[in-house]
């Protein structure tokens, strides 16, 4: 099934792209959230004619993102207290929402999906270098500094 993409889709494409996406995806997500269009004459027409208007939004959407990524890496290292038991472990885990917490709490909104672990939840103390995705191609990182308590 062959859509025209209305923003930039990580993975898929650009900005007035045309592709071809499965059924389903193109008809249970992208139609839906308005992330894009079926490819037929008339829409092809009519997006032609709000290019401009699409195009600004993806570039102060992109200005957005550089703004908080700048803020952020300015934040320097964030620090969460946790219950620990011996040897550094933690009773529990350091997830998604307590590290968007503990971001919102130092000055900076950040959501839980914006926030990459690819080891999975910090279950030790110490230093760890946490990855924020915040727009497409606009990563940054923050350092999370894990101190237990008993």
């Amino acid at each position: 099934m062959e859509v025209i993409l209305l923003e930039n889709i990580e993975n898929l494409g650009s900005l007035g792209d045309k592709v071809s996406v499965k059924a389903g995806f193109a008809r249970n997500y992208l139609v839906p959230h308005g992330k894009a269009k079926m490819a037929t004459a008339t829409n092809l027409a009519e997006f032609e004619a709000r290019r401009v208007e699409l195009e600004n939004a993806a570039a102060e959407a992109k200005a957005h993102g550089e703004a908080r990524q700048q803020a952020i890496e300015a934040l320097g290292a964030i620090e969460i207290t946790a219950k620990v038991g011996s040897e550094g472990k933690l009773f529990g885990s350091i997830g998604t929402s307590d590290i968007a917490d503990a971001i919102s709490a130092a000055g900076q909104e950040v959501e839980k999906r914006e926030i990459r672990l690819p080891d999975g939840a910090i279950r030790n103390t110490g230093e760890h270098q946490i990855d924020i995705h915040l727009y497409t191609d606009i990563d940054t990182s923050v350092t999370i500094n894990v101190v237990g308590e008993e």
